[in-house]
């Protein structure tokens, strides 16, 4: 009976990293066409607007922001949830069993997330934006949660790295049929803009921060998958001998998560503290089976 289920779940296993693996060989470099001119559109938008510059980047947004900050906070506490979703570390603790299951996730996930922070670190030192909470009177808007007010509003790193991690998922996974391919396909774009959406709900970001945000990770989830396919980096992710490895981050981000349980109780860090559980359960369990 041991044998048997242990028969199950390497099958159920291999099956995933199968499918995953099959899934990102289809990728092809004229998907970054879309999010391209997507940039490309807002830029000739800004400077139809005279908009490039950074005074008038933040006037031409002005009414949309507040408009928008004034709807969505009625929601505080589900929007406090869900901006959490564009933090590094909730987001793959969440997704941390895939090094069991899908370990090819992982190692696109690793890659982009590299991208990504090249990104975001670099556009938010070029632009230096300054946030709402630095332009704008705090009575005049809702700020939950920490009020930020530093020159780093340009892109949104959220929506940078929530949108890293869910073009990861929306390729990995994408169904076989058109009707399926197309429900998945809305509703990973529908997540990831109700989560970068949540940062103007918040009072953290102006809403074009969001949006060139996510189409920057869009393309970082992109060069994830892109560099993951040309260069074997990674592929050590699925050998066993380096499980010790995710273990030791593992335990570290629990300790993260439970410092941020400890600061502000939330659900979604009690779901992320789970999930590493679980996945800290499963994979020392393996590992000892070697």
């Amino acid at each position: 009976m041991l044998i048997k289920s242990l028969k199950t779940n390497f099958s159920i296993h291999n099956t995933r990293h199968i499918y995953v693996t099959d899934n990102y060989l289809k990728f092809s470099c004229s998907l970054f066409l879309v999010p391209l001119l997507l940039l490309t559109g807002i830029i000739i938008f800004l400077y139809k607007e005279d908009a490039l510059s950074i005074d008038h980047y933040i006037r031409i947004q002005k009414d949309c922001f507040y408009f928008l900050n004034a709807k969505l906070s009625q929601y505080s506490i589900i929007l406090f949830n869900l901006t959490q979703l564009g933090d590094e570390i909730v987001m793959l603790s969440l997704l941390s069993v895939f090094v069991l299951y899908a370990p090819k996730v992982w190692e696109a996930l690793i890659s982009a997330s590299l991208v990504s922070c090249i990104f975001s670190c670099l556009l938010k030192k070029i632009f230096a934006v300054p946030r709402p909470a630095a332009v704008f009177d705090h009575h005049t808007f809702v700020i939950i949660g920490k009020t930020l007010n530093g020159h780093n509003s340009l892109p949104s790193g959220h929506s940078i790295t929530a949108f890293t991690i869910l073009t990861i998922l929306l390729f990995a996974f994408m169904p076989k049929k058109l009707n399926y391919k197309i429900l998945w396909y809305l509703f990973i774009i529908s997540l990831g803009l109700i989560v970068v959406l949540s940062r103007v709900g918040v009072g953290a970001h102006y809403p074009l921060d969001v949006i060139i945000g996510g189409t920057i990770g869009y393309i970082s989830g992109l060069l994830g998958i892109f560099i993951n396919e040309k260069y074997t980096v990674w592929t050590w992710i699925s050998n066993k001998k380096y499980y010790p490895i995710f273990i030791s981050v593992f335990l570290i981000c629990s300790i993260c998560i439970i410092n941020k349980i400890r600061n502000e109780n939330l659900f979604v860090f009690y779901l992320a503290l789970m999930s590493l559980i679980i996945s800290l359960y499963k994979i020392i369990h393996v590992y000892i089976k070697k």
